[in-house]
């Protein structure tokens, strides 16, 4: 293949792909991997070797499970990648991790910026997501023309890591709003309220958050449970979220129980099971 694309995207789950595809309607050439042949095949052009993407790409988006996989795959690509790329990590990633391979990749004359997303499959698709990105001014100010094409909203928060940081406080928030909202929605229905009228109120009062604006109508109420974030997903980000404040030395009491409430849900919840099931299992259990 001697063509060179403008964007390489490793990573080409519900997210990558549809971040992907986002960037093909943005008039962008795309070139696509992933380590499933199965996912690879729902996007062309791709390549069977991560290692192409480097050759071929100027540019690249990683949209990946976890930290362990991005270090794998930057030290794979780096080698491969010319002076000036950039790469652009959508993943939630431990953020010591991000800041050690932004020094990395600078010391290759690479650039690196650790970019993860808020609006799941839906908002890649529509090119709606909420970034948080950190990184040096340069390297995010090189991103820049990539983040308005896939989100509404950008926030610079600050050096490498700084993205993530902010991702994973994000996380760990909806994670307790999650189990929060099941036990409000079980005290009211045991005075006798209406689940759907009682979600609906509280979804306007100052006590709402996304959880009750978004994924109670969408998926909790309707049964549907299919908004193709995990468990398993969710409790990742969780545990990142307690590496992170024992690394900080705080012990936010809060938020420690809701972790320690998803750890105690795995008993009863698969890591396959849609993250909104939280709401029910901590509804049954208050």
């Amino acid at each position: 293949m001697d063509q060179q694309f403008d964007i390489g995207v490793i990573g080409l789950g519900q997210m990558g792909l549809a971040m992907a595809q986002t960037l093909v309607r943005s008039g962008r050439t795309v070139l696509g991997y992933d380590v499933s042949a199965e996912r690879c095949a729902l996007f062309a052009p791709h390549v069977d070797q991560v290692t192409d993407v480097a050759a071929h790409c100027a540019v690249i988006i990683l949209s990946l499970p976890n930290s362990a996989i991005v270090e794998q795959v930057v030290g794979a690509i780096l080698p491969h990648c010319r002076p000036g790329t950039l790469i652009i990590d959508t993943s939630t990633a431990d953020p010591a991790s991000s800041r050690k391979l932004a020094q990395t990749a600078q010391d290759s004359g690479v650039s690196f910026v650790d970019a993860p997303v808020s609006g799941g499959a839906a908002g890649a698709a529509a090119g709606t997501l909420f970034i948080m990105a950190g990184g040096t001014a340069a390297a995010l100010q090189q991103a820049k023309p990539y983040f308005d094409t896939l989100g509404r909203e950008t926030i610079l928060c600050g050096g490498s890591g700084c993205g993530n940081v902010v991702k994973i406080l994000n996380n760990a928030l909806c994670a307790a709003h999650l189990a929060l909202a099941g036990e409000a929605l079980a005290a009211g229905e045991k005075a006798g309220l209406d689940r759907q009228t009682l979600a609906a109120a509280l979804a306007k009062g100052s006590g709402r958050s996304a959880v009750f604006e978004v994924n109670l109508p969408r998926w909790v109420m309707s049964d549907a449970f299919d908004s193709g974030f995990t468990m398993g997903l969710m409790r990742k980000d969780v545990r990142l979220f307690d590496d992170f404040a024992n690394a900080q030395g705080v012990s936010p009491a809060m938020l420690k129980a809701a972790s320690d409430l998803w750890r105690e849900s795995k008993a009863t919840l698969s890591d396959a099971e849609d993250f909104n099931k939280m709401v029910p299992f901590a509804g049954q259990r208050s």
